[in-house]
């Protein structure tokens, strides 16, 4: 049964580092559960940001990051600008500065997006990785692609790089593709619709005063903002601090 965001489970936390260990703990968890069951390997697509900036330190603390077999999870990305390798403005250079550099993770089941060619040509190619690490060029219901999808809510409603306006966002067949909005810095390599429901768990990670509007019109499912039209084969759950929730003066 596909979710769709109205029917998103909401939990409201006091501020971004309480969202932060709240996802740790999910991440922890999810893992734990998967590599319980007999899977060789728990997938999770990782997000950029500040509130994913902070849950990566959590993790790479000793304590936390010896609650997890890291060499039995593969991190992909749920987007990425289109840069050169180690770039500041890079998700996958956050990443390896805060988490990744820290943990025992086996370098091969990093999967950064690719960005030495056109973005066309390294969307294709992180699809092709992507669908190496899924055993199958189709998704399948019942078979998720990850375990554990890690997504934040732009001012004007993106998600990943689904800006509005975008010819991604029409997309129904392609797992990865590109966005290139002329009102931000880059082009992008985005997950599409399709790899994002193709998810056992999607988390949205919103925190700060300046997503209250942006967040009402999420949780009402309002069709104009790309985030809404997110799906999930599994669960769907919104982190929100109580700020973002218009909770706080």
């Amino acid at each position: 049964m596909t979710t769709d965001i109205r029917h998103a489970e909401v939990e409201i936390l006091p501020d971004n580092d309480a969202v932060a260990e709240k996802m740790a703990e999910i991440l922890i968890e999810a893992i734990r559960r998967k590599l319980t069951s007999g899977a060789p390997v728990a997938r999770i697509a990782l997000s950029g940001g500040s509130t994913p900036k902070r849950l990566f330190e959590i993790l790479a603390r000793p304590d936390m990051a010896g609650r997890i077999d890291w060499k039995r999870v593969e991190l992909f990305y749920g987007d990425e600008r289109h840069v050169p390798a180690g770039h500041a403005d890079s998700n996958h250079t956050m990443a390896l500065q805060t988490l990744l550099s820290h943990v025992p993770i086996p370098p091969g089941q990093v999967h950064p997006v690719p960005t030495a060619g056109t973005p066309a040509q390294d969307a294709a190619l992180y699809q092709q990785a992507l669908q190496k690490a899924y055993g199958s060029d189709v998704l399948q219901k019942g078979k998720p692609l990850f375990d554990v999808v890690m997504l934040g809510l732009g001012p004007d409603g993106h998600t990943a790089s689904l800006f509005p306006d975008q010819p991604v966002l029409g997309e129904k067949n392609l797992w990865v593709s590109t966005a290139a909005p002329t009102h931000v810095p880059h082009e992008r390599v985005t997950l599409t619709y399709p790899a994002l429901a193709s998810s056992d768990l999607v988390v949205f990670l919103i925190t700060g005063k300046g997503k209250v509007p942006m967040l009402k019109r999420l949780r009402e499912g309002d069709p104009s903002i790309p985030a809404a039209h997110v799906t999930s084969d599994g669960r769907i759950l919104i982190l929100a601090d109580r700020a973002a929730a218009g909770e706080t003066p």
